[in-house]
């Protein structure tokens, strides 16, 4: 565990994760894991969030009480799969403003093409939160980050479900200000850039296509 990747082993976290990768999970099943697992991730990426306070009246007396400082927050998807846990963190942050980057990847090269932008306004006043499922060769994230820089946007930080090495160190060499947290940190990519051992394709497996 570093300044720029946090692990979560919690053992909610732990235990959501195992009922995940096997194979025999159901569609439903994955689905409603990932919401519930993303949630927990969600506390943990915003444990530093800034807090001010104002003035409320409880029905005991008044009291200055906390309250979280600045405009709102701004959640990310990286489509489709980020889809997944956007929901789980949307339960806990309603009022937090959405935005959506498309991005597949070019099967031959492992590149990122981008098919869609659509983000809040007012990105460098607001801490964004980019959600992906799973982080392994790292270019797509980076490529969602640099187009989330380029329309303003200075803090930024990433929470997916799975990471590999090669995905770390391609984020932490390009966008070293940009914090992980994931549930666990696996083994290697394969041949094809997925993630060992994995959990297979996380847009597959959330919304049975395959």
């Amino acid at each position: 565990m570093t300044e720029h990747l946090t692990i979560v082993t919690h053992p909610l976290v732990q235990h959501k994760l195992t009922l995940m990768r096997d194979k025999k999970a159901s569609t439903g099943e994955f689905r409603r894991l990932l919401r519930e697992i993303s949630q927990l991730l969600a506390y943990e990426i915003t444990r530093d969030l800034e807090l001010t306070t104002r003035g409320i009246e409880t029905p005991m007396q008044e009291m200055e009480a906390p309250v979280l400082k600045g405009k709102k927050l701004a959640l990310i998807s990286i489509l489709r799969a980020g889809n997944g846990l956007l929901d789980g963190v949307l339960e806990l942050i309603p009022s937090a403003r959405v935005g959506f980057v498309g991005l597949y990847r070019d099967e031959k090269t492992l590149q990122p093409v981008q098919y869609y932008f659509k983000v809040p306004e007012g990105l460098e006043d607001r801490h964004l939160i980019v959600v992906d499922p799973m982080l392994a060769t790292g270019n797509s994230s980076v490529a969602a980050v640099d187009l989330l820089k380029q329309a303003g946007a200075n803090n930024i930080s990433f929470m997916c479900l799975l990471a590999a090495p090669e995905g770390v160190a391609r984020m932490k060499e390009a966008h070293p200000d940009v914090p992980i947290v994931t549930a666990s940190l696996d083994e290697r990519l394969n041949e094809k850039g997925y993630i060992l051992p994995g959990l297979g394709d996380a847009g597959d497996r959330m919304f049975g296509t395959k």
